[in-house]
């Protein structure tokens, strides 16, 4: 494994590096849309809900790779030509948003509903009131799955291999099938990606325990 590491420390460094350009642009995308995907779920407007509910509900039963794939293959076909980093980005960051929109919408829901009606009662309207006062309180509640997610989002990062995305595991492909050292080259590359998510899981647990201090 150390040979490997030796020898083919420049490529694996560029798979990571294009891993996690595409985890932290799908993570912040992913959020952004998420959000607001869960507040159109809460709506009392039946036709917004109903967008917000076929949008979670549609990428939700969809396989990844289907998604990614749709992006890679078929949008090509009608001009839209991606290439794999950016296809399996676009199709990683629509995935992950049905999941957290349904880890936001949940939050937004434990919020008591006390507290979207004294913001009304104080003269804010309703974006106001949601954006500083409901929001902040459920991304508090669903801070443990929502770092799920977006451990999640890191490992499928992976399936950028899939539509020769030059992430961190397609390069242990090449390596592997170049070295036919399969064993070492595979647990090189999980213990890369035990690197990324470990971290990331600490820094949630912190977090929620710092959150449920104050």
């Amino acid at each position: 494994m150390l040979s490997i590491w030796q020898t083919y420390q420049g490529d694996i460094l560029s798979g990571l590096k294009v891993t996690l350009l595409a985890s932290l642009t799908a993570l912040v995308f992913s959020l952004i849309i998420g959000t607001v995907m869960a507040i159109l779920q809460v709506s009392k407007n039946k036709w917004v809900k109903r967008l917000g509910d076929s949008y979670v509900n549609l990428f939700r039963n969809l396989p990844l790779l289907i998604v990614v794939m749709f992006f890679f293959v078929v949008m090509p076909l009608y001009g839209f030509k991606l290439d794999g980093v950016t296809a399996g980005t676009i199709g990683l960051t629509l995935y992950t948003s049905a999941f957290i929109a349904d880890t936001v919408r949940a939050g937004i829901e434990g919020v008591p509903k006390g507290q979207m009606e004294a913001g009304i009662a104080s003269g804010l309207n309703y974006r106001q009131v949601m954006v500083y006062i409901v929001l902040p309180q459920a991304f508090k509640i669903v801070i443990p799955p929502l770092g799920n997610q977006f451990i999640n989002l890191v490992k499928n990062s992976s399936i950028l291999a899939m539509v020769t995305g030059a992430d961190l595991m397609y390069q242990g492909d090449l390596v592997a099938s170049t070295t036919f050292n399969t064993i070492g080259t595979y647990t090189l590359i999980g213990l890369i990606y035990l690197l990324l998510t470990l971290p990331l899981s600490y820094f949630m647990k912190y977090l929620e325990i710092k959150l449920a201090s104050n």
